[in-house]
């Protein structure tokens, strides 16, 4: 019996455990259609308990989260909408890409044409285009948001780390029946985010977070984007 079939105590085989994570992976998506449901308490914090596990260098666990349900959902929704209408210039924390070029801006526009083709928003209607942006503001509708912050002093390191903790919340919500939905777009006005939960100076304010129940009918959930083949992510050298 090798290591893909092996079981020891009654506990799923490796082809098991490799099945549930894959299945995982491949049903989440990035929510844009949430029902007004709450999550109960409960099931939040045995998604911040699972990803709490997530590995980080040196063990810093450099993420620090605030969350917002019910009422503050609200506050915080009305504050990044108004930041964000306001026309005010974008201040993120950490610096945007430069440029999409290449596969990387085919990719791009890929899942931006899906998302737009969904909601029946022509190619080229650039005012479409704005106003399904600030719809991130809107947290897409979603009753919870959680923030992702990081020290100042830990630089790139920090948010790679808080990058591999998003992966994990995302993936924990899912095997609870919660959809989410990562936003650097959060994080382009870092100033306001700091300014309404009372964050210090030197925190870093990596993305947010949108998350609830999904509702299914939205035409933004009806579409899933592509993944690259392997041959396009990973080159193998065995001499």
């Amino acid at each position: 019996m090798d290591a893909a079939t092996e079981t020891s105590g009654g506990r799923p085989s490796a082809q098991d455990r490799i099945g549930v994570l894959e299945e995982l992976l491949a049903e989440r998506f990035s929510c844009r259609g949430f029902l007004s449901k709450p999550v109960p308490r409960v099931t939040i914090e045995r998604i911040l308990t699972a990803a709490q596990k997530t590995a980080s260098w040196c063990n810093s666990q450099p993420w620090r989260l605030e969350i917002t349900s019910g009422a503050a959902t609200e506050r915080f929704r009305e504050a990044m909408y108004a930041a964000a209408s306001s026309g005010r210039p974008n201040a993120g924390d950490f610096p945007f890409p430069r440029e999409y070029r290449g596969v990387y801006l085919e990719r791009r526009r890929e899942s931006g044409f899906q998302l737009y083709n969904s909601l029946g928003i022509p190619r080229g209607d650039k005012a479409g285009y704005a106003r399904q942006a600030l719809q991130n503001f809107n947290f897409f509708g979603a009753p919870h948001v959680a923030i992702v912050h990081t020290d100042e002093a830990l630089g790139v390191y920090g948010a790679i780390d808080c990058g591999g903790y998003v992966t994990s919340f995302m993936l924990a919500a899912q095997a609870l029946g919660v959809a989410t939905i990562p936003q650097a777009a959060l994080a382009f006005h870092s100033d306001v985010v700091r300014a309404h939960f009372g964050l210090s100076d030197d925190r870093r304010v990596v993305c947010g977070i949108s998350f609830g129940y999904p509702d299914r009918a939205h035409k933004a959930n009806s579409y899933r984007t592509s993944r690259a083949a392997l041959a396009d992510t990973a080159r193998f050298f065995d001499e």
